[in-house]
């Protein structure tokens, strides 16, 4: 038995999923941001010249992903504007709407634009992306993350309560280690009350160092067997080292105080 006033194990109910329902302006809110981003779209669509447009679609493996690369380089050169305009529009939309397949426009922004051109766009794009999917969560979505991933936003609740003095290094350990997905890191921060600017200088910073691994790895996308290729042990020792230090100055001050 716990004392009286503590809760115990025996006395916390499991947590369980709710069901994801949304009110009438909630969709409409969802509904009138894909729209804005298929208007973008049409417009570069239109600025284009005519030609046979098929190999456009979001690539969903190397093949796919290699296919789209030889096409687009035609029109870069010469459409460069439209070319970048389509390529952040298509981005930011894929990471406000947790689309999978992001690591395969990292990779061609590599492919096409090099490495510090390819990283600075995948950085800004990135970070508008979680931006857009943060705002978004903040207005509708609480019955979607407790829907689909209850625990973990207990987890995850607990842990920014605990380190309110320290919540950038921690942010920042995040972003660089897998310790929580970053789809799940965009759509709980503003659930759990984290600040947009410590949201936005984590995903800035943390973003950095997988961006410039797979940037550069798109230079050379004809040598990539797997994604598996990608991270290797060098790779991921060296990511999550860094993740270590950006909170190394959060467990040092803990220990003073």
């Amino acid at each position: 038995m716990g004392r009286e006033g503590e809760t115990t194990i025996g006395d916390v109910a499991p947590a369980t999923p709710r069901r994801c329902s949304l009110s009438f302006w909630e969709v409409t809110t969802a509904s009138g941001v894909v729209l804005g981003f298929l208007v973008g779209l049409l417009c570069v669509y239109l600025t284009m010249p005519q030609s046979d447009y098929s190999f456009l679609k979001l690539p969903r493996n190397l093949q796919d992903l290699q296919i789209l690369r030889d096409n687009l380089e035609i029109y870069t050169s010469d459409y460069t504007v439209q070319v970048l305009v389509g390529y952040c529009l298509v981005y930011v939309f894929m990471q406000t709407f947790m689309i999978p397949g992001t690591v395969f426009m990292s990779l061609l922004a590599g492919a096409l634009f090099g490495v510090i051109k390819g990283m600075a766009l995948v950085v800004s794009t990135a970070t508008a992306g979680a931006s857009s999917c943060f705002f978004l969560s903040k207005l509708i979505g609480r019955p979607l993350i407790f829907s689909l991933w209850p625990d973990k936003l207990i987890f995850f609740q607990d842990q920014v309560a605990r380190r309110k003095d320290g919540l950038l290094n921690y942010m920042l350990f995040l972003r660089l280690t897998p310790t929580l997905p970053n789809t799940f890191i965009n759509v709980a921060s503003p659930i759990v009350d984290v600040p947009y600017h410590i949201f936005f200088l984590a995903t800035f910073i943390g973003l950095i160092p997988a961006a410039y691994v797979t940037v550069r790895a798109g230079i050379a996308l004809g040598e990539l067997k797997s994604l598996g290729d990608l991270y290797d042990f060098s790779s991921m020792a060296t990511l999550f080292l860094i993740g270590v230090l950006s909170v190394t100055p959060t467990l040092i001050s803990k220990k003073r105080v």
